[in-house]
């Protein structure tokens, strides 16, 4: 494990919206495979990797990230010295409003204050698992300034995709965004490796000329003046990008070679621990093909579907191809099919909604229908 790094993650993209799913919430506090945020997958890949001082750049939405990641003790970052720190735009504000500067201030904070040589930076809207162990010292080793991970999706998960030219030796000539068309598939990840004290010149150099918003890849567009460094990743990555791409990932978890490797490769995902009881299937329950967490009360028929904690599902009533968030109630004799369903919705009895597989039907928070 390296031990002499640190964690930075940006709590959301203002170029990513989940429409209904991402009003509440900050995209890194999106529910994800059953039992878990988005963001537990980025801060357990730190974790694992042996870093102790991990901060969350937040812009807004987020109260519900708050709540999720408490004092950080459910990664093991409730610490003393270091640990895990919440960063909002007026962390260290006197003011009674956000001024145009205040975005970056607390990050700044942040970074001046801490020990580490190295620091990882990632998004809010990659899900993998893995350790920086191998990418820290492959940027070592390439005397880069910068080092990106990426892999070869492509525009596979759809806008935005940042579509990386990298030369013979690995270095980054050339970024697109969304390109219509392209000769190359290498995508970034979203994840940067580079010096702590590099980073502060450049955000410092960006308040300087007055640009208040920090985002991962307008560092790496600095490979004019910079060595940028390219770090192919070979594992599962799913990016969640658009309501859609935020379904087909969760549907790809039904796939056992998917699930493995995002779950069981190797090092756990940790998340913040519910204790419920287990979930109770009465009779006629029907189960094929899904993922059910703990203390659901399944009466009815379930399909390739992801079913978070404590949902009810009534008798005489089919849900196939869903995701159906924590606490939803789900009455008598209906059939959903294609449709997600947030926290805290209710299904009133006879209703019948059928989406289409690349354009499911979205349920609010606390919605009933």
């Amino acid at each position: 494990m390296f031990s002499n790094a640190m964690g930075l993650i940006l709590a959301d993209n203002k170029k990513i919206s989940l429409g209904e799913l991402s009003n509440p919430r900050a995209l890194s506090a999106m529910p994800f495979g059953g039992r878990y945020r988005i963001i537990d997958f980025m801060l357990s890949d730190m974790v694992n990797s042996g870093i102790k001082n991990v901060g969350v750049l937040t812009y807004n939405k987020y109260k519900s990230l708050m709540d999720h990641t408490g004092t950080g003790s459910a990664w093991s970052l409730d610490r003393k010295n270091d640990g895990l720190h919440i960063l909002p735009p007026y962390v260290n504000s006197e003011a009674t409003s956000v001024s145009s500067d205040e975005e970056l201030s607390g990050v700044m904070d942040f970074l001046r204050q801490a020990r580490s040589t190295y620091i990882i930076v990632a998004g809010s809207n990659v899900i993998l698992n893995t350790t920086f162990d191998n990418f820290i010292k492959s940027h070592e080793e390439s005397d880069a300034d910068i080092s990106v991970m990426y892999n070869r999706d492509g525009t596979k998960f759809g806008n935005p995709s940042y579509i990386l030219d990298i030369d013979e030796d690995g270095f980054v000539r050339d970024m697109l965004y969304n390109p219509p068309k392209t000769t190359s598939v290498k995508c970034s990840l979203g994840i940067l490796c580079l010096r702590r004290d590099l980073l502060i010149d450049i955000i410092a150099r960006q308040m300087a000329h007055g640009k208040t918003h920090f985002g991962i890849h307008s560092i790496v567009k600095m490979f004019d003046e910079l060595k940028v460094h390219g770090f192919e990743y070979s594992g599962v990555a799913l990016r969640i990008n658009s309501v859609q791409s935020y379904f087909n990932s969760s549907m790809s978890l039904l796939n056992e070679s998917v699930r493995n490797n995002i779950f069981w490769s190797g090092e756990p995902i940790y998340t913040k621990v519910k204790d419920e009881a287990p979930t109770l299937y009465f009779d006629n329950a029907e189960m094929s093909n899904s993922i059910v967490s703990d203390g659901c009360r399944i009466y009815g028929k379930v399909e390739d579907s992801v079913i978070f904690r404590s949902v009810t599902i009534a008798k005489n009533t089919t849900v196939k191809n869903c995701v159906v968030m924590q606490d939803v109630h789900i009455s008598e004799n209906c059939h959903l099919e294609n449709v997600i369903l947030d926290k805290n919705a209710f299904v009133r009895p006879g209703v019948r909604l059928v989406g289409h597989p690349d354009y499911p039907i979205v349920i609010g928070k606390g919605a009933g229908i």
